[in-house]
């Protein structure tokens, strides 16, 4: 039987080290929530040599163990614990070449609570352009540790990491400093207080808001004797610490790393100038956009079409070649076509999730937040408000969630009120498909209608957003000032292998999230939609027949006809047909009502809903998109598809908060109905107005 070891990934943001965890665990990955909190945790499983399989956590990045966030707490409080079923038999502190200075810092403080440590000095391959050189055996000697010297770019150094890791009981376990030196009295007067407890884990509990074990600072305030300090006394105790735990650094990296700064070659502060310029860094990233939506059109139209007849040829073939009944008509009309409604969209969301990630990997994405941080300010949002707002860009529940690191709850508040204006990869679904139905295929200056039309949603939403923050920070009454900060990483190729496990993972979510969504709903309304109250249902056929015997009507024309009778008259066709005066004045019949009530659920439900309503009781093998573009406006005649209903449809799915699992995470982020309730009501509201309108006039 192998034997199974924890071990934690620890590092300062922008180490690399989700590269190093890919590199570790591969596919074997999965990502959850902390219990309780919203904190993303990722955990994979890797074999080491000798039959040993490592559990690895990959822990919220921190630069310290003095925690200013929820997720640096969630690494202090298992760190802490050794009762967590997560607690590490080994701790592995990932730190960047160009940055061993700063890394080392919360290298010493996890070595002080005696937990084996391995170093991992990643991007190895960049020391020859930077001119950095290490004294490897030397480092080691001084910090008490092995050392791992990696490229995950270069794939170097993995495999002596998993030999360190399967050899952990041999690192030492001794601190590198003596924290008591700072205050030698209140040192030993707290070990007195608590002979059987490590001395810096004692600190840490007084210090930060965490707790360990059964001891927590209420209990060390109880002991007698002893009297904790200030919160005063204790941040200037905690610089102490800090500014000599430098000292110790300083003095190891004076002999173990050299840099011959005349070599170093600084292409960085180059393309700074020029990607966070006031002017041309806009238009760079502006023409970044253009590229990008340009290119999830022309590059996914093949595996698009592909998919589209593939699902439409499934349906008939189930139907044809499978025995008649109910079942064969739920997997025909309800199941088949309301995955097709999603499946179909894999091919562009994959390529948006990998642009998202390019850009992420590469090192750009910080230079927008920077950038977009001056145009933020005058709106009342931090810097650090366009993390969430960009991010939302995948989805609004994680985007929310990111709201976490804003420290002023009025900042906070406002970016979680104005994120779900963001498009969201849910939207991009419906978007897609009304776009390809109103938006004809010529090209301006290169660039696709099509593509230039999704952009302009995307930046619709974008700018809803900015300027609803803009009222609402005039609007709440609560004072707050905080200053942006952000942590420019160096520019790097993007790994392969990073941006494939994030597009396969993000859209993997995706698909099985929305798909467990749609499958439920799709079978529900294939019932509502198969089946009717009363005479004028169950006797179709017949009062069909009646009302077209004079007319010379094929058999096909007939079956159409009495496929259309039933539905209208189904459970779906009256529901529909009692929202449909509500609907009615922005160009839509009581078919998109149903799909947009429907799509409540999850916004990408609306396509899926669609394909299962036109597919009941139809025979023919025509796709989702052509039988869309076939169906007849019954008041006004003419498709119901055409250029004034379907922006009204654009612009009501860019404003409604049509998202019940968005709802519920700002419930769960504000702590209060009050604001998930007034969301729904103001966007939506929002929303029919500006659909209202747009089909007023446009029609």
């Amino acid at each position: 039987m192998s034997k199974q070891i924890n071990v934690a990934l620890i590092g300062n943001p922008n180490t690399g080290k989700t590269s190093v965890f890919n590199a570790l665990t591969g596919l074997n990955q999965k990502v959850g929530n902390y219990p309780g909190i919203t904190v993303e945790k990722k955990e994979g499983v890797c074999k080491l040599p000798r039959g040993v399989k490592a559990h690895i956590i990959d822990l919220p990045g921190t630069y310290s163990l003095n925690a200013s966030s929820l997720d640096e707490n969630v690494v202090i409080e298992l760190l802490l614990n050794k009762n967590d079923k997560d607690f590490p038999d080994v701790a592995v502190v990932v730190s960047d070449v160009e940055n061993l200075k700063r890394n080392l810092l919360l290298f010493t403080q996890i070595k002080d609570l005696e937990i084996p440590t391995i170093l991992v000095i990643n991007m190895a391959d960049r020391m020859r352009y930077k001119g950095i050189s290490l004294d490897i055996p030397y480092l080691e000697a001084q910090l008490q540790t092995k050392i791992a010297l990696m490229s995950t770019r270069k794939k170097e150094g993995i495999e002596t990491l998993k030999n360190l890791l399967s050899n952990y009981k041999d690192i030492p376990v001794s601190a590198c400093i003596n924290p008591s030196d700072i205050d030698k009295d209140y040192f030993e007067s707290l070990q007195k207080a608590f002979p059987n407890q490590l001395l810096y884990k004692l600190w840490l509990v007084i210090t930060q808001d965490v707790n360990f074990g059964k001891t927590d600072r209420n209990e060390i305030e109880a002991v007698a004797n002893f009297k904790t300090k200030s919160k005063a006394d204790l941040k200037r105790l905690q610089q102490r610490e800090t500014v000599k735990r430098y000292q110790f650094i300083n003095n190891v990296l004076k002999k173990g790393q050299t840099i011959d700064i005349a070599q170093a070659k600084d292409l960085r502060s180059k393309l700074d100038r020029v990607l966070t310029h006031k002017f041309w860094g806009y238009i760079i990233f502006f023409i970044i956009l253009l590229t990008i939506f340009q290119a999830i059109y022309d590059w996914s139209s093949v595996p698009m079409d592909f998919i589209d007849s593939t699902f439409a040829f499934f349906s008939e073939w189930t139907k044809n070649h499978l025995p008649e009944g109910a079942f064969t008509n739920l997997l025909a009309e309800g199941i088949i076509p309301g995955l097709g409604g999603i499946v179909i969209f894999i091919p562009q969301i994959a390529f948006l999730f990998l642009f998202i990630s390019v850009l992420e990997e590469s090192g750009y994405m910080s230079r927008v937040v920077f950038l977009m941080d001056r145009v933020m300010r005058r709106f009342g949002l931090s810097g650090k408000s366009v993390v969430p707002l960009i991010s939302g860009t995948a989805c609004a529940i994680p985007a929310i969630m990111a709201t976490r690191n804003i420290e002023s709850w009025k900042e906070r508040l406002i970016t979680i009120l104005v994120t779900p204006f963001t498009t969201c990869s849910a939207r991009l679904p419906v978007y897609l498909i009304i776009i390809s139905l109103i938006i004809p295929e010529g090209r301006f200056l290169g660039l696709g209608y099509q593509a230039l039309t999704l952009m302009f949603l995307y930046l619709i939403g974008f700018a809803t957003a900015v300027i609803s923050a803009y009222i609402l920070n005039k609007i709440l009454k609560i004072k707050s000032k905080t200053f942006f900060v952000v942590e420019m990483p160096n520019y790097k190729l993007p790994l392969f292998k990073n941006v494939a496990l994030t597009v396969v993972e993000k859209t993997k979510s995706f698909v099985f999230g929305a798909g467990k969504i749609i499958l439920a709903i799709s079978i529900v309304l294939w019932f509502l939609a198969s089946y009717g109250p009363g005479e004028k249902f169950n006797n179709a056929e017949e009062i069909v027949k009646t009302e077209y015997a004079s007319q010379q009507f094929t058999e096909e024309e007939i079956n159409q006809h009495i496929a259309s009778y039933k539905l209208e008259h189904s459970y779906i066709g009256i529901t529909g047909q009692a929202i449909e005066p509500i609907i009615r004045p922005l160009g839509y019949d009581w078919k998109i009502g149903i799909a947009i009530v429907s799509s409540f659920a999850a916004r990408e439900v609306f396509v899926g809903t669609l394909a299962t309503i036109y597919s009941v009781g139809s025979d023919d093998e025509a796709t989702i998109k052509n039988r869309m573009a076939a169906e007849v406006n019954p008041i006004l005649g003419g498709p119901l598809f055409n250029f004034a209903s379907g922006i009204s449809l654009l612009l009501f799915y860019a404003f409604a908060m049509q998202c019940m699992s968005t709802l519920a995470v700002v419930k769960r982020e504000t702590n209060s109905w009050k604001w998930p309730i007034l969301q729904l009501f103001i966007m939506s509201g929002f929303a029919y107005i500006v659909a209202l309108i747009a089909f007023q006039v446009l029609k």
